[in-house]
């Protein structure tokens, strides 16, 4: 990829307003020691250090997009609760606009906190809901959508199966969608995986396909016919499927038979796999905004996945530090 065409989709992208809708959530890091044993019972004493507030799921998605040079648009729900003030304090600090964020005061905000002593993770405390949230919520979010929606021309659904994607918001959000003209890209998970039809883009991972479909792919071949099956069953355009180490594989269907091809990781250390999927969905939007195509696209989020699972934690990718790898 030359320089230009990196310029070129750089400053296209820039400002472009870009939305998601999904499970926003707090990341919390708990650092400190353990030297001794406790005497009430046999285990282990934390000495509590610092705690570290970062943004998770949708909102790292969110914060990636910011930190790239587009403005995002991020519509997800959070709990009347200390933990959904401290989401909402931690985008504020990042200038990321808040008035997508509906409160509901009959759930929990998410938050996973990791208890790390010595770079060694001892362990994660999940406080969340994960209940389908009320059709009251469900209009509330499309309005939200509704109100943007004609400077929006791409979306993205971040799927944790947390709850506020359901499946008759799923249907209410692509019926919006289609309606506007808007072009939707799917990070999806298990349980609403075949509820995205006649998306634009759908990033799932090796394992998610093969839990999804039930079964183990036994060669490259075989994963591909698996992916064709998903593309006919989805009525997709495109799938990025991610690979971990081995980079990713992009099914390009915008001539009708999906053209494959690959992209090979480029990390020279992995320090932490976390949030590396939220920074490839986030690239991507970023780039299509930009008016790359998909596999342009997919390989400079592969580019920018490498950068960020070279840290340790959820961090998200800075454009400029994402621009210089390209041209480097």
């Amino acid at each position: 990829m030359d320089r230009k065409k990196i310029d070129r989709i750089f400053k296209k992208a820039a400002g472009k307003k870009i939305c998601i809708i999904g499970d926003i959530m707090l990341d919390r890091y708990m650092f400190g020691n353990v030297s001794r044993i406790s005497p009430e019972a046999p285990v282990q004493v934390f000495d509590l250090k610092d705690t570290i507030n970062k943004l998770g799921g949708a909102a790292n998605v969110s914060l990636n997009i910011k930190m790239l040079g587009a403005e995002p648009l991020l519509i997800g729900v959070v709990g009347n609760d200390s933990t959904g003030k401290t989401l909402k304090d931690e985008l504020k600090k990042m200038r990321q606009d808040t008035s997508g964020i509906i409160t509901d005061i009959t759930r929990n905000t998410t938050c996973k906190t990791r208890v790390i002593s010595d770079s060694h993770h001892l362990i994660r405390i999940d406080s969340e809901s994960k209940n389908d949230i009320s059709k009251n919520i469900e209009n509330e979010i499309i309005d939200k959508l509704n109100e943007s929606s004609n400077e929006i021309e791409y979306l993205i659904l971040q799927d944790y199966n947390k709850g506020v994607l359901t499946k008759s918001l799923i249907k209410k959000v692509l019926a919006l969608a289609k309606k506007k003209g808007i072009r939707v890209l799917v990070d999806p998970k298990f349980e609403n995986f075949f509820e995205f039809r006649e998306t634009f883009l759908f990033k799932p991972n090796k394992k998610e396909i093969e839990d999804a479909l039930g079964r183990k792919s036994k060669s490259a071949d075989d994963l591909n016919d698996m992916v064709r099956g998903l593309i006919k069953k989805l009525n997709c355009r495109n799938v990025v499927l991610t690979l971990g180490e081995h980079g990713m594989r992009i099914y390009d269907g915008e001539n009708g038979k999906p053209v494959i091809s690959s992209v090979k990781t480029l990390a020279k250390k992995v320090a932490d796999v976390s949030g590396a999927g939220d920074t490839v969905i986030s690239t991507i939007a970023f780039c299509l905004s930009g008016g790359a195509d998909v596999r342009d696209a997919a390989f400079i989020s592969n580019v920018a996945a490498g950068l960020v699972v070279e840290e340790v934690g959820i961090v998200p990718v800075h454009g400029d530090k994402l621009y210089k790898k390209l041209i480097s």
